[in-house]
Order: C-alpha cells, then structure tokens, then sequence
C-alpha cells in the first residue's frame, strides 16, 4: 500500500489564512452588508463590543473545524492520481459546500435580495478559502 504524504504545516497555514481572510471579508470588504443582513446594527457599538467577547469561543470552534475541514481535503488531494489539488478543492466546493449553503439560506425567513446576498457573501468565501487550501496542499507537499 502506498503512503500518503500530508504536509500538517499547509494545514495549519491554511486554517490560520481563513480566519484571516474571514476578518478581511467579513468586515471591510462585505462587512456592512453581512452586518445588514444578520440584523446587527453598526451603531450600537457597546452592543456590538459584547457580541464581539460573546463570540471570542466560537472562534476556537471555527478554527478546529477549519483545521479538520483542511485536512480530510489534504487527504483527498493526496490520494489523487488525476487531478490537483485546486481542482479537487473547487470540486467539493461545488459538490458539498454550495448545496449545503443554498439549502441553509433558502430555508431561512429573510427577504429574497438578503438570501442572495447571503449566498454570495458565503459562497465567495467558502470558493476563496477552497481555492486557497488547494493550492497550498497542491505546491507545499
């Protein structure tokens, strides 16, 4: 049987550059509208600040399901013969994460134009750090 070689530096790099990328997406360049759309307004700053701390453990929960995210994806580009690491990466995107989050935010009681930008803000994302974690599974080895 043969060996699978898995870089667990990349993997880190990789959780650790979505968190970053998350903090850059979701404030300046999509931040007012997701603030728009989970209904969180901007001018309550003490309100704000108490969520911000409320929030801080879950951040820890995000990133170990990041990190277990990237990794089963390591596996999976490692234990391919025909296509790379990006690729694979877009293909589960597509497969796995855009069904999921479509269903997740059709169900929801919003308006049609919040669902749609909820889709995109999400999914750019989720396509941004896929593509990411591709590339550095594919070229970090």
């Amino acid at each position: 049987m043969e060996s699978i070689s898995i870089n667990y530096l990349a993997i880190l790099v990789g959780a650790i550059l979505s968190m970053v990328i998350g903090a850059v997406w979701y404030g300046p360049l999509f931040g007012k509208k997701w603030m728009e759309i989970i209904g969180v307004s901007t001018l309550d700053l003490e309100a704000n600040k108490k969520m911000q701390k409320a929030y801080m453990p879950m951040y820890g929960v995000q990133f170990i399901l990041t990190l277990f995210q990237v990794l089963v994806l390591a596996h999976l580009i490692a234990d391919t013969t025909k296509v790379g690491g990006t690729e694979r990466a877009i293909w589960i995107w597509a497969a796995f994460v855009i069904p999921t989050l479509a269903g997740a935010v059709m169900w929801t009681n919003e308006q049609s134009k919040n669902k749609w930008a909820r889709f995109l803000i999400q999914g750019g994302y989720q396509l941004t750090i896929f593509i990411i974690f591709g590339l550095l599974l594919q070229y970090w080895k």
